[in-house]
């Protein structure tokens, strides 16, 4: 009803209701940005406070990227099953008891339930499949640079929270640190129950950009699973899907696996306070909001494998001039301006090459299976560069080797440039 009663104040005031789920989707992804960073922030409190070694937590969020990897596939079409606000609504249940149950954890095992299963399941179900849905369902112009938006909110969560709760852990119990994440997601629920709508012909509308109304299927018989097999059969053969799975891996292995869980032990290492790290965090987490949207907007003018090309090479340089930087404050301000810029850029173009090429409801399924390769990757970063730094007491060959696979990233578009420079749009995908 409240959705209802806003679509018409919205239509007087000449805005498309699209604009309103884009926001609810940013605000949403901003809280789960917040809820996904708590292992990054408390991994130093929790290894103090009972004296384990930073690879027994960084096996729990190896498991968590492990479980998103494997459930990212289902999350699409179990919205398209089950719909939009039933699945949000099951994701921050379950992101509640996993933060809960990672305060209060006293045996290492505690650890794999609370943020390896209940967190993993959560990132696993919703992940960026909730953002590509949405900007495909709801936009049919600017879904580029709507995507960038959405996305950019990983970011603007860094910003604005991590610093706080890093704070936290300084001045208070550390466990009080989950607060921001716990209260964000109730909040989000909330608008996502109350002005949520899972298709815009709900309210009588075509998506933003199109004159037609798009009417789904009205009902699916198929489970989750199986639609999400269905649309993996159809693009397999896809020459596109292959190479955007592989590059997707590695940028979840140079982005949120090492850097979003390691980047804060590194500076402990190199003698950087916890807060201080964080406040680097926050600043690359602005740039990467800035650069996020610039990717969003750049997609929808720009050839997307040379922009892909080019945010895999210039993240490698940075991966590799971290650890010879001096770890003062002029070089992990530079490292941060300069890694934000291309943190998350990727997704945008990702994102709209699935839409394109596998139609507007196979589209976000498909990406659904790319982005599980991306947490896959994240989940061996995770675990691994823990595990390297325990065995060689550095985290340097890691960041070395993730600088290089950034470059083989990097070949792969320049191949794709050099002698596929078309990939034949599937249109017959538009439909499970």
């Amino acid at each position: 009803m409240l959705a209802e009663q806003l679509k018409i104040y919205l239509d007087k005031a000449g805005i498309h209701y699209a604009w309103v789920m884009a926001a609810i989707v940013f605000l949403f992804t901003l809280a789960t940005s917040t809820i996904t960073s708590a292992p990054q922030i408390l991994i130093l409190p929790i290894t103090e406070a009972h004296g384990w070694d930073i690879s027994d937590v960084s096996i729990a969020t190896g498991l968590m990227y492990f479980m998103t990897a494997m459930l990212c596939p289902i999350g699409a079409p179990l919205m398209l099953r089950i719909g939009v606000i039933n699945v949000v609504l099951i994701v921050i249940l379950l992101e509640v008891i996993g933060l809960l149950c990672t305060v209060l954890a006293f045996e290492k095992w505690h650890l794999l339930v609370s943020i390896g299963l209940c967190l993993g399941i959560a990132s696993g179900i919703i992940g960026l499949g909730l953002s590509a849905t949405v900007a495909t369902r709801w936009f049919t112009a600017r879904r580029g640079l709507v995507v960038g938006i959405m996305t950019s909110a990983f970011a603007a969560g860094q910003l604005i929270f991590m610093p706080l709760m890093a704070w936290i852990t300084t001045v208070s119990n550390w466990q009080f640190a989950i607060a921001p994440g716990l209260i964000g997601g109730i909040i989000c629920g909330s608008l996502f129950f109350l002005l949520g709508k899972d298709w815009p012909s709900q309210l009588n509308l075509a998506a933003y950009g199109d004159d037609k109304i798009y009417y789904p299927p009205k009902e699916n018989t198929g489970n989750a699973i199986s639609i999400s097999f269905k649309a993996l059969s159809g693009a397999i053969n896809h020459p596109a899907f292959w190479i955007l799975t592989i590059t997707f891996f590695i940028c979840g292995l140079t982005s949120t696996g090492i850097i979003g869980q390691h980047f804060i032990p590194f500076c402990a290492d190199n003698n950087v306070g916890i807060i201080m790290a964080s406040s680097y965090l926050a600043l690359m987490g602005f740039f990467n909001f800035i650069g996020t949207m610039g990717s969003g907007w750049l997609s929808d003018r720009y050839n997307n494998y040379t922009l892909l090309a080019a945010y895999y090479g210039l993240r490698g340089l940075s991966l590799f001039y971290l650890p010879y930087s001096n770890f003062d404050v002029y070089s992990l301000t530079l490292w941060a301006i300069f890694f934000g810029l291309d943190f998350i850029a990727t997704v945008p173009p990702t994102v709209k090459l699935s839409g394109q090429f596998f139609g507007t409801i196979n589209g976000p399924i498909v990406f659904g299976w790319i982005f599980g390769a991306h947490q896959l990757g994240s989940a061996v970063a995770a675990y691994g560069s823990g595990l390297s730094r325990d065995i060689l007491s550095t985290y340097v060959p890691a960041f070395l080797l993730a600088g290089l696979a950034c470059f083989i990233a990097t070949l792969l578009f320049a191949y794709l440039l050099t002698f596929r420079p078309k990939f034949s749009i599937n249109t017959a995908s538009n439909s499970v």
